[in-house]
């Protein structure tokens, strides 16, 4: 299966510096192509992350399926899961070359998979390697070069660890940090499990910006509304970075263009989010990709609405088939207006 590349690759020198307030957190199965140009119509301005692609992926790997995205996703990073630094430089040129705005290392993730591949979460016992890395990174592309990580892992979680390890990869000339305010434990959680036990720690975050204010501090975990991540933003720290709650209603971020840059959101409502779908649907399809590998990222956009469990069953049970057309996404919207249209009248005649 293949889709024709539609990134487009934006000069160095036209590239502004990106805003960070705002972002969508890299999410394994979750922030491909179909779901970041879902949230596009939605927000212009929100940065958007691409799931984890480790370097083994991008150098030996079916990058357009991997890379690939469309114009309209700017602005977007490629997080990368690896340790080996030249493995990563040359990746992180790659990833230049396909036109990323920005190149993240993933210093978070606690899965087997990753601890495995000496990636991840582990890298915190590891601070020379990240910092090589990050070297490395940074000599091969001029791509921002960021770094995603935890507050601390398994019995290394003081906040003294925690500033040295900053320290040190900071000394690379990373100036950018995305911190998931809990820590990972490397055994005896799983991954869902270590995004909900260990508890958050917000002041840990808010304490390291207060203490390296020339660097820039971006709080991750556990943000449920828009208006808490732009409640921590105004508390000090430079950016929040939203996960599973974005994915789950990405019509949260209806506001965050009016925020982040004094604009509407591009689709007025979410109806017009269904018929630009829709259509992008019908180009994928055209693609060889099939309408459910687009209809899956947008169970949630019915998410508070009077007929959302009913558009969910239909998206899932008529976009199943591999033949199912686009028009079966807009059908499913047609079961949330007619709900709404119902919890309409019920309300005018209790009023009458």
């Amino acid at each position: 299966m293949t889709v024709s590349a539609e990134h487009s690759v934006k000069p160095l020198s036209a590239r502004p510096p990106l805003d960070r307030r705002l972002s969508v957190a890299p999410m394994m199965d979750c922030t491909d192509r179909h779901y970041r140009y879902l949230v596009r119509q939605i927000s212009r301005h929100t940065l958007l992350y691409s799931e984890m692609v480790t370097t083994g992926a991008v150098l030996h790997g079916p990058r357009e399926r991997l890379l690939g995205f469309d114009g309209i996703e700017h602005p977007i990073a490629l997080q990368l899961g690896g340790s080996d630094a030249d493995e990563l430089a040359r990746s992180a040129e790659i990833a230049q070359a396909w036109g990323y705005d920005e190149v993240n290392l993933n210093v978070g993730c606690p899965s087997d998979r990753v601890q495995t591949g000496r990636f991840g979460a582990c890298l915190l016992k590891e601070p020379e390697t990240v910092r090589a890395a990050c070297a490395a990174m940074r000599s091969a592309c001029d791509l921002p070069v960021t770094v995603k990580t935890r507050i601390g892992v398994d019995d290394l979680d003081s906040y003294a660890h925690l500033l040295a390890f900053v320290d040190h990869v900071a000394s690379a000339g990373v100036t950018s940090f995305t911190l998931h305010a809990r820590k990972a434990w490397l055994q005896g959680l799983s991954p869902k499990e270590n995004r909900e036990v260990p508890p958050l720690d917000y002041a840990r975050v808010h304490r390291l910006k207060a203490d390296r204010p020339q660097l820039e501090i971006i709080l991750n975990g556990g943000l449920q509304t828009l208006a808490r991540a732009r409640a921590e933003v105004d508390a000090g720290i430079d950016g929040a970075m939203i996960g599973r709650a974005a994915y789950g209603d990405p019509w949260m971020l209806a506001e965050a263009d009016p925020w982040l840059a004094g604009t509407p959101a591009p689709s007025a409502d979410r109806r017009q989010v269904v018929d630009a779908m829709v259509a992008y649907a019908r180009r994928m399809q055209a693609a060889d990709v099939q309408v459910k590998r687009v209809a899956q990222h947008m169970l949630g956009l019915a998410s508070g609405l009077p007929g959302a469990r009913h558009f969910r069953r239909y998206l899932s049970e008529h976009t199943r088939a591999d033949d199912a057309p686009p028009e079966r996404i807009a059908e499913a919207w047609d079961l949330v207006e007619a709900a709404r249209a119902r919890a309409e009248a019920k309300r005018a005649e209790a009023a009458a």
